[in-house]
């Protein structure tokens, strides 16, 4: 076996469990099932005269969070998106994405100037499932690491 790091460190793989997402104020937003935050990185191609080889450079990158709410109640982030539906603005939050390591240690990144990009579902239901909520969100500001995990025996 070429790679045995893999096996001898199952015990320490994450899951779901070790996940949290907590609002701007360190609050933890107990309703919300997953969250994934993304960077899309775009690059510009170019080929210069007498190369056969296309080549990238760096031109930009977006990161957007998408989150899925379990609707036990109408909470605070459908009622400020309808409230700002009404005005013609968009909400704008902050969050903490964390995941908890065995050993004490955490990995926890901030994405701040949050809005609602694409499409949000205001109700989704179907027979025998739970209603859930899907959100899309851009995030206007670079994430920032705040911790990284550690790893210890």
């Amino acid at each position: 076996m070429w790679n045995n790091r893999g096996p001898a460190d199952v015990r320490r793989v994450f899951t779901g469990k070790d996940a949290l997402l907590f609002d701007e104020d360190g609050t933890l937003l107990a309703t919300i099932e997953t969250f994934q935050g993304q960077v899309n990185v775009t690059n510009a191609k170019y080929q210069p005269l007498g190369d056969a080889q296309e080549h990238e450079a760096f031109q930009s990158y977006s990161v957007t969070l998408t989150v899925t709410e379990v609707v036990i109640e109408d909470e605070r982030f459908i009622q400020e998106m309808f409230n700002d539906m009404t005005t013609g603005t968009m909400p704008n939050w902050t969050f903490q994405g964390v995941i908890k390591g065995r050993n004490g240690s955490e990995e926890r990144m901030i994405y701040r100037d949050c809005v609602p990009s694409g499409n949000i579902d205001l109700q989704n239901a179907s027979v025998g499932d739970l209603i859930k909520r899907q959100w899309s969100m851009f995030v206007n500001r670079p994430p920032e690491l705040q911790k990284l995990l550690s790893y210890s025996s």
